[in-house]
């Protein structure tokens, strides 16, 4: 049974800083991609960030791009976006998600929900 646990979500000011991070725990458990999608009310589910599970080959939306930063463990099995500059536009709800069958890989796919197929419960983040 796989598990996404997301942590450190919170408030911050705008031009601020947060941390969030994704830790992946079950038995078996290869992703090939993992990912940060957010969701604000009212609004559709935004890819933010991917990575490649055991290279270093971030994707980001262009709202992002400059500011937030993806990093892994793989030790850990764990993703930490770092985000800086925070703008009140960034307020959502941020969710992990995790690819394990290469659906991300494809031309286009990087960031869509649909190529991802285990997800966190999200962490909350506010910026004011």
């Amino acid at each position: 049974h796989v598990q996404l646990v997301e942590s450190g979500g919170g408030s911050a000011q705008a031009g601020g800083s947060l941390r969030l991070s994704c830790a992946a725990s079950g038995s078996a458990f290869s992703p090939v991609y993992m990912a940060w999608f957010r969701q604000a009310p009212g609004k559709e589910r935004e890819g933010v960030a991917s990575i490649y599970h055991g290279r270093i080959i971030p994707y980001y939306a262009d709202s992002v791009k400059g500011r937030f930063t993806i990093s892994q463990d793989n030790a850990k099995n764990t993703v930490y976006p770092q985000m800086n500059s925070l703008k009140p536009e960034d307020t959502a709800m941020y969710v992990c998600a995790a690819d394990t069958t290469s659906a991300a890989n494809r031309i286009g796919y990087r960031l869509a929900p649909g190529a991802y197929n285990y997800w966190g419960q999200g962490t909350q983040v506010t910026v004011s």
